[in-house]
């Protein structure tokens, strides 16, 4: 049983579903040139909120067949895609002017698109220098996300393309992640199946 917090800004309301911890596993299926890489791993990742307009997510991920050798993690910020209001904090530590914007559910349904969905923004960052900026939409359970900007340090792997959707199904959320890296064009990289952890 999922109910919302009290605390639950009203501007999450539409990516509500996804807080909580969910972990489960996944499988990699990529082919690069003739080579098809394939595992299987597991996963956790962690939606929460500070009571800001945005929510905190992290995921680690760790191989199956090699006595859980950590794999990966990456951690960002998922949000309602929107213009900045004098009542948002920032930039860095400076905090908002006046009332917070979108505080009701009337404010937040003025978002609401003609297509009856949300446009959203997710920033992710991975410890092996990749950022990656995210635009999608938000309809109900479904989450469909492609990157807008991808920034690579010097030290990173070829990576200039991905796009992600997550779904809740029956209680688990599923998602799916292709990407263009190390010369390929985008292609078919991941999926995932996770429960909610109590």
């Amino acid at each position: 049983m999922f109910s919302l917090e009290a605390s639950l800004p009203a501007e999450l309301a539409p990516l509500s579903w996804l807080l909580g911890v969910w972990e489960g596993s996944g499988i990699v299926h990529y082919r690069d040139g003739d080579t098809v890489r394939e595992h299987e791993f597991g996963q956790r990742v962690s939606f929460s909120h500070d009571g800001l307009h945005y929510l905190n997510y992290t995921s680690t991920t760790w191989l199956l067949a090699a006595e859980q050798t950590p794999l990966n993690a990456e951690a960002g910020y998922w949000r309602l895609h929107r213009p900045s209001q004098p009542g948002d904090p920032g930039p860095a530590l400076l905090p908002g002017v006046g009332e917070r914007p979108f505080s009701t559910t009337e404010a937040v349904e003025s978002l609401r698109t003609s297509r009856d969905d949300f446009e959203i923004e997710v920033a992710l960052i991975h410890p092996t220098g990749i950022s990656e900026l995210y635009l999608g939409r938000v309809k109900g359970p479904r989450i469909d996300l492609q990157t807008d900007a991808v920034m690579r340090s010097a030290s990173a792997k070829e990576y200039s393309a991905a796009t992600r959707m997550y779904g809740l199904v029956e209680g688990r959320l599923l998602w799916a992640w292709d990407i263009a890296a190390l010369g390929n064009d985008l292609r078919t990289h991941a999926s995932g199946t996770l429960g909610r952890q109590e």
